[in-house]
């Protein structure tokens, strides 16, 4: 029996000794390679946070003890070690255990996160309940070094200092996010990594001080009056100790017993503490060390060799916006490209190694990248900015405010929409069209393949004004591009079929379901017409109520939520023109939906050709029911 077999619970680790610590460290790399490799998921992460996961959960006592993982990228190893070790290989699957934290899973699991910044926050108010429940716990957060570059974590560690909170922040500094860190705290971590000082904390420089014979105690007071000059010169961490954080570090954090060491004394410190640990991303596995970024977030993968095995020769829609981008950058000098930390995962590397001056990673901040995008709008340049749906939650005042309220010239590219796969609710990217087609001024529109892709942005980049385009992650349909790009007419939806028995709504990709049900459809003598709305912004009234008035039967079919989707807008719309002899069913989800494979999620929940063919059924069995009804 291996050593991890042992360990059903944190209580287990306390009983090992050092030898076994090592052994154990190194069977969670192999077990954590071996499920990523065939479930796809964020190796290079937890390979980089074995050590530290192991001296966490032998120092504190969870659950009493909250431990709280920033993104959740690298919680592999505490789902390990807290009692889900024989569920392990359903990692990511269907029904399977999430790729992030989940209250659900498991009471260990205290906070749900997968999207950054947000531990500092959370550890706050935990500890404020704990403080005024009277409870005795400590409370830790565990945030990466890109993470902690994200405004909300520097409001977080004001309240914290501030409020003199008693917390332990860890802050796992590998060098490196999903893209490589930008800013002025990334280049002050890397001072404080490469300080030969590092390990010297303002005590032991306090006990040096006092050894001096005779005047000691009076330099140390002297010293502490003129802490200004003192602490610049001497006291590595000086921006979190100016914030009310005891500093302590950085550290080795694939040092077990250091680690644990430097936790113990975290735990004797009144007030908010900083252990500064470092790690490398990808340790153990040479591939992921030499390309921390591949394997971040990675799909399946030959483990012997770390080669990625590639499904598809069909570009991605990402990959057709970032190559289009680029074509249209070469004859618009004007064009900037815009990313919050993910340039690689919206395909604006491309933009950016072509043209670097006019590319812009401002780290994981959402928000100042879309008010940024805005003023260089108004500065007259013509911003392109990349975000993935899910993250332009984060940006909603921004988008709202900053660009559509005063027209600003920017194109607002919105990556990932719809369901995402096995990265689950944290990513699925359902909300964007509730949220924004509502807003006024912002032109909203959606592709149903990478040719028209390419034809959109070309369009969005024609406009004066706020542009907003959404598209998959997904590849393809495997058309052909076409090589002149054209004008789209603004707020125009195509007409792909006519039938008259009724009419099939899709935006995006799913276009292309209602024309295979449309198809089946024909073979049992329904005739359907199928429309590709194309725009959300403004919307095409005119076809809605040629076709509803048609057909009297609609089917629309959405990769979003129902609640205020592109179905909400059409009844909207036939509820405005007084159109009530119409009956429509909408097809779209009802709640958060959970992780499992694209194909799988869209089948699921009816966004499929059986979907579409059961809810023409079921518009017949309504209407004549409503028939009887008015009869």
């Amino acid at each position: 029996m291996g050593i991890l077999e042992r360990i059903n619970q944190p209580r287990d680790l306390r009983a090992l000794n050092t030898l076994e610590l090592k052994l154990l460290a190194q069977e969670i790399r192999e077990e954590m390679i071996d499920v990523v490799s065939a479930n796809g998921g964020h190796l290079a992460p937890n390979l980089g946070v074995v050590e530290l996961t192991l001296a966490l959960h032998r120092v504190f006592d969870s659950p009493i003890d909250k431990i709280i993982w920033d993104v959740g990228h690298q919680t592999y190893v505490h789902k390990l070690v807290t009692g889900r070790q024989k569920e392990f290989k359903s990692l990511r699957r269907h029904h399977g255990l999430s790729g992030f934290p989940k209250r659900a899973e498991s009471p260990h699991d205290c906070f749900e996160t997968g999207h950054s910044s947000t531990s500092i926050s959370a550890a706050v108010g935990f500890a404020k309940a704990r403080d005024l429940l009277q409870e005795r716990s400590y409370v830790v957060a565990v945030i990466g070094d890109g993470a902690i570059s994200g405004g909300m974590a520097y409001e977080a560690l004001n309240h914290a200092g501030h409020g003199k909170t008693n917390l332990i922040v860890v802050l796992n500094d590998n060098e490196m996010a999903i893209s490589p860190n930008v800013g002025a705290m990334s280049s002050y971590l890397s001072r404080l990594r490469t300080d030969p000082r590092y390990s010297r904390s303002k005590e032991e420089i306090e006990i040096l001080l006092k050894r001096i014979p005779g005047i000691g105690n009076k330099v140390a007071k002297a010293a502490e009056k003129a802490k200004d000059s003192l602490k610049y010169l001497l006291v590595p961490g000086l921006w979190f100790e100016e914030l009310g954080f005891t500093y302590l570090g950085p550290i080795d954090g694939h040092d077990q017993l250091l680690i644990e060491q430097t936790l113990e004394l975290a735990k004797q410190r009144k007030g908010p503490v900083l252990v500064h640990v470092i790690t490398k991303k990808g340790k153990g596995y040479p591939p992921a060390e030499k390309n921390p970024d591949i394997f971040h977030g990675v799909g399946p993968f030959n483990k012997e060799t770390g080669e990625i095995l590639k499904k598809s020769t069909i570009p991605t829609f990402t990959q057709v916006f970032g190559e289009t981008l680029c074509r249209l950058g070469e004859a618009n000098p004007k064009i900037v490209a815009i990313t919050a930390a993910m340039a690689v995962g919206t395909g604006l590397n491309l933009f950016g190694k072509r043209f670097p001056d006019r590319f812009f990673d401002v780290g994981i901040a959402e928000q100042h990248a879309v008010t940024f995008a805005s003023a260089l709008a108004f500065g007259g340049m013509k911003p392109v900015v990349s975000i993935y749906s899910t993250f332009y939650q984060r940006a909603y005042d921004q988008v709202l405010h900053d660009v559509c309220l005063p027209k600003a010239n920017v194109v607002l590219a919105i990556d990932r929409a719809g369901v995402v796969g096995d990265d689950g609710p944290t990513h699925h990217g359902v909300f964007d069209i509730s949220i924004l087609r509502v807003i006024p001024n912002l032109t909203f529109m959606a592709p149903k393949d990478e040719n028209e892709l390419q034809h959109m942005l070309y369009t969005a980049l024609c406009q004066d004004g706020p542009v907003a385009l959404r598209y998959p992650r997904s590849v393809g349909q495997g058309i052909p591009l076409d090589e002149n790009l054209k004008e789209l007419p603004i707020g125009k939806a195509e007409v792909l079929r006519e039938g008259k028995d009724v009419a099939l709504v899709g935006i995006g990709p799913m276009v292309y379901t209602c024309m295979a049900a449309a198809g089946e459809l024909q073979s049992r003598g329904v005739e359907a017409s199928v429309i590709n709305l194309r725009f959300l912004n403004p919307l095409d009234k005119d076809t809605i109520l040629r076709f509803a008035r048609l057909t009297k039967r609609m089917v629309t079919i959405e990769d979003h939520m129902l609640a205020g989707g592109m179905g909400s807008a059409i009844l909207e719309t036939l509820a405005d023109a007084g159109v009530t002899d119409v009956t429509v069913e909408r097809l779209g989800y009802k709640d958060y939906v959970e992780q499992g494979s694209i194909s799988l999620l869209h089948q699921e929940n009816g966004l499929s050709v059986k979907g579409i063919l059961g809810a023409v059924e079921r518009l017949k069995v309504r209407q004549r029911l409503e028939g009887r009804n008015r009869g």
